[in-house]
């Protein structure tokens, strides 16, 4: 267990260090990019906006939209902290041209570098949490300052306000999308996983399929006496979406940190099945061999692209 500590402080403190400076536009081989700099909120602190658009985009068409987490990762490894990347522009240009998905367009959001633990844990099965184990997680952050996941108080419920009343409004105003639930979706991985799977049970009526890559259940480092998953395992039974109007992706990988998941995501498709979800409208995926990076999230980038955007309706 101690090599995976090693391995997610490593990942925290380059990735945290790096969004500080990341503020080289990306290029992409197919479509644009057009960023909205230092996007202002009154729920969470202000950050980057990187919005693909494809080749051919046109006012005159009408396009489904994927709101992504930590949007620095996706397009460039060029500028990106450890040169790996997404390739978000090349899957999505080769499914629309190929036919395999509707027209879409792709909101990167930049995480924050002080907050991204505290703005992607999911707030009600956080506060659910013993109030001896919530002071347990503040007080070991507090002690790796130079990794610190809860640098502030979770406040997830704040950044999933910032994107359905700020962020999803300027956008459904700026360019020609689908603004239904239909053809709303959200994606992530590893914490952007978690957060992915609570805005879908926390907005049912906004977001119609999630996809969570690597999703981090352990919410820490450990999986030995760790109540976090089981908090999540509750809240998720309490409130998922209806599988009749929503999607929903898992998947995992076997090595480094996603080692950690497959006991967890175990339980998570029993919860799945329990609530009525099948093969028409939930997918988990286990990926043997392949570990907790951008590089392994890109190779199979196309499956829950195809999953959620499918031209079969």
């Amino acid at each position: 267990m101690k090599h995976v500590t090693l391995f997610l402080l490593n990942c925290l403190i380059s990735h945290l260090a790096w969004s500080q400076n990341s503020t080289q536009l990306p290029e992409v081989c197919c479509g644009e990019i057009v960023r909205e700099h230092n996007f202002k909120s009154k729920y969470i602190s202000a950050r980057n906006i990187d919005v693909w658009l494809p080749e051919g985009y046109s006012a005159e068409q009408k396009y489904a939209v994927v709101y992504m987490h930590d949007g620095q990762m996706l397009y460039d490894a060029n500028s990106t902290w450890n040169k790996q990347e997404w390739g978000v522009d090349e899957t999505m240009s080769a499914l629309m041209k190929k036919g395999t998905i509707q027209p879409c367009i792709v909101v990167g959001v930049f995480n924050s570098s002080t907050t991204r633990h505290p703005d992607y844990f999911p707030q009600k099965p956080f506060e659910s949490l013993a109030k001896e184990v919530k002071d347990s997680l503040l007080n070991k952050a507090q002690r790796h300052g130079q990794a610190s996941l809860f640098s502030v108080n979770v406040q997830s419920d704040n950044y999933l306000k910032f994107l359905v009343e700020e962020l999803k409004p300027f956008i459904d105003g700026k360019y020609s999308t689908r603004t239904d639930r239909e053809n709303t979706f959200v994606m992530g991985s590893s914490m952007g996983g978690l957060i992915s799977m609570y805005a879908i049970c926390e907005y049912p009526e906004v977001f119609g399929g999630a996809a969570c890559l690597s999703t981090h259940w352990p919410g820490t480092f450990t999986n030995e006496n760790n109540p976090i998953p089981a908090a999540f395992f509750s809240y998720m039974k309490g409130h998922l979406p209806s599988p009749g109007t929503h999607k929903i992706y898992f998947d995992f990988g076997t090595a480094t940190l996603d080692a950690m998941y497959e006991e967890h995501q175990t339980k998570v498709d029993e919860i799945m099945k329990a609530k009525g979800f099948t093969s028409k409208n939930w997918m988990t995926r286990k990926f043997e061999g392949e570990n907790h990076s951008e590089n392994a999230w890109k190779k199979r980038l196309h499956i829950p692209v195809k999953f959620l955007l499918n031209k079969v309706q």
